[in-house]
């Protein structure tokens, strides 16, 4: 599925999230994570050694929850793409670039070292990309809570 004109500007203004991925016993594992709207498809930085990138190494099914101002959300259910490899501080800086292009005011340019500068190899060896195609819903009315 496509994400719609109104889910693509939802997720080009908001950047906080809550990721779940599953246990091997299939209980829920939820944390907060950053994304950004990169190529069409969602993107949330990792590391190796977290864990949720070891339960998604396993099964790569997961829920993304994309917090709104007021009371507005994004959910998106689907399958994630772990991009490591020697491209992913490539990618991890590009992340983050585009996430902090989005704060007002924006970083300087060089708070980000150069992806070949630690500690972006050791800290951000892969990248995550949310393929969204099962279920999203959005919330379109911020302003009032939900029932």
């Amino acid at each position: 599925m496509e994400l719609s004109d109104e889910q693509r500007t939802f997720l080009e203004q908001n950047r906080s999230a809550a990721m779940v991925t599953l246990r091997r016993d299939g209980s829920p594992h939820a944390v907060r994570v950053g994304i950004a709207l990169i190529d069409g498809k969602v993107w949330s930085s990792g590391a190796p050694d977290r864990v949720r990138t070891r339960f998604l190494r396993r099964d790569p099914r997961c829920t993304v929850f994309v917090f709104g101002s007021g009371y507005g959300y994004l959910t998106m259910e689907g399958r994630v793409t772990i991009l490591d490899g020697p491209d992913a501080p490539d990618r991890s800086v590009r992340l983050f670039q585009t996430m902090q292009a989005a704060m007002q005011p924006a970083p300087p340019p060089t708070r980000l070292p150069a992806p070949t500068d630690p500690p972006w190899p050791s800290t951000m060896a892969c990248t995550r990309a949310v393929r969204c195609g099962l279920r999203s819903g959005l919330r379109s009315n911020p302003a009032k809570p939900p029932v």
